[in-house]
């Protein structure tokens, strides 16, 4: 039997796989508890310097499986509010994690799904991909973040927009809206996304990890205060052995060799 989280590792690339193509990657508790842990792994693995999340079939995610809902599950994510906060992890992970994210979006992209996908740093959506919050139409509110990072994204008129009325927009409005990077054809998607990671992957991972927590803490923080905060980053980033390197690349001519440290 398949997994219905399939992660791989190579060249410094992690890629996670949503596989529940029967039920278009539908997130019940089973496939979010092993997606939190490949997160996680992923986020604490010091030989992962970027990160692929994608799924199989037509979708990327169609959202919360609303089958298991009410049921006897034990991992049901609405069983109660700290169950969901655990599963709710992958969206920080996503975005505060100390290496690039991507999200593949090879489909539908709905509810949960797209929270998971406006987690990640870089959005890359196939032609066909879709888009949609899906919550109001269920009666139900929002969650893995997608208020707050959507806002962040197209502004409150549009994010209110998109959360109240569900609304599905394709792939190329979620280009002119900021919401994806890139858009391509199916058949180049994972090639696309591997052809980003390695990039990153070959990046300086430190410098990355301290541009992260810039744009997170100034989320929530005055100019004053990033200032400092940025300030400390810059010099410690100075102090690198990559920094060094790219120093060195500079007057040599030529490109330099990052070593992620």
């Amino acid at each position: 039997m398949s997994e219905i989280v399939q992660y791989s590792l190579e060249s410094n690339v992690a890629q996670i796989t949503l596989n529940r193509p029967e039920a278009l990657n539908a997130l019940n508790g089973a496939l979010l508890q092993q997606l939190t842990k490949n997160v996680t792994d992923a986020a604490n693995d010091q030989n992962v310097r970027a990160l692929i999340i994608t799924g199989t079939g037509r979708a990327f995610s169609s959202g919360g499986d609303l089958r298991g809902v009410g049921t006897d599950d034990p991992l049901d994510p609405l069983k109660n509010a700290e169950q969901l906060r655990r599963y709710e992890e992958i969206s920080l992970l996503l975005s505060e994690m100390p290496k690039p994210t991507i999200a593949a979006i090879n489909g539908v992209a709905a509810g949960a799904g797209f929270s998971i996908a406006l987690a990640t740093d870089f959005r890359i959506a196939s032609e066909e991909a879709k888009f949609l919050t899906a919550f109001a139409k269920a009666g139900l509110t929002g969650d893995f973040g997608g208020t707050w990072l959507l806002e962040r994204i197209v502004g409150t008129t549009k994010a209110k927009e998109l959360y109240l009325l569900g609304n599905t927009i394709s792939a190329n409005e979620a280009e002119e809206l900021g919401i994806v990077n890139q858009i391509c054809s199916g058949e180049e998607l994972p090639q696309k996304a591997q052809t980003l990671a390695k990039k990153l992957a070959a990046g300086p991972t430190d410098a990355y990890a301290r541009i992260k927590r810039n744009f997170a803490y100034g989320s929530n923080h005055s100019l004053s205060d990033l200032l400092a905060f940025e300030a400390g980053n810059m010099i410690a980033a100075s102090k690198t052995e990559d920094f060094r390197n790219a120093v060195e690349a500079f007057l040599d001519k030529r490109e330099p060799d990052f070593k992620g440290r």
